[in-house]
């Protein structure tokens, strides 16, 4: 799990903290500059599988792109997406529905999101990998949408 605080880029004038727990003094103190971020996950990602929820956003932020194939979403997972009549599910809704935990209550807290989302891929992980084997020899796309 990488989780650092990155000096915002842009002046922020809301915080968020009663959601993000974070202050402008503490993204001051803690915070490392958005390249230096950007270039550490790039060499952490580089050739490994990501595990995590609606991560195109992350990516999006960061600037690059991953391969698809090497992307486990819980977000776009098709029996995930079925529990939330073929909408996008949150994290919250498919922890409570299939790991039966309840998560996000008060502070956003990163750790916790991460450790989900690679708790519901592990007790998927048999059944998600042998989708993507039979989506790899029928020739269809993996399971992450195409804009990423």
């Amino acid at each position: 799990v990488y989780d650092k605080i990155v000096k915002p880029r842009e002046p922020i004038t809301d915080f968020r903290t009663h959601i993000t727990g974070l202050t402008r003094e503490i993204i001051s103190r803690h915070g490392h500059s958005f390249k230096l971020i950007q270039k550490e996950v790039s060499d952490l990602l580089k050739d490994r599988i990501v595990i995590g929820h609606d991560v195109k956003h992350d990516f999006n932020v960061l600037g690059f792109s991953h391969p698809r194939f090497l992307i486990r979403d819980t977000a776009k997972y098709k029996p995930f997406r079925e529990l939330a009549k073929g909408n996008t599910p949150s994290l919250k809704k498919l922890c409570l529905e299939i790991l039966k935990t309840d998560i996000q209550q008060g502070e956003h807290n990163s750790i916790e999101d991460a450790r989900s989302a690679l708790l519901l891929y592990r007790k998927h992980r048999a059944a998600w990998e042998r989708s993507l084997k039979k989506k790899k020899k029928t020739g269809e796309a993996q399971s992450a949408p195409s804009n990423m």
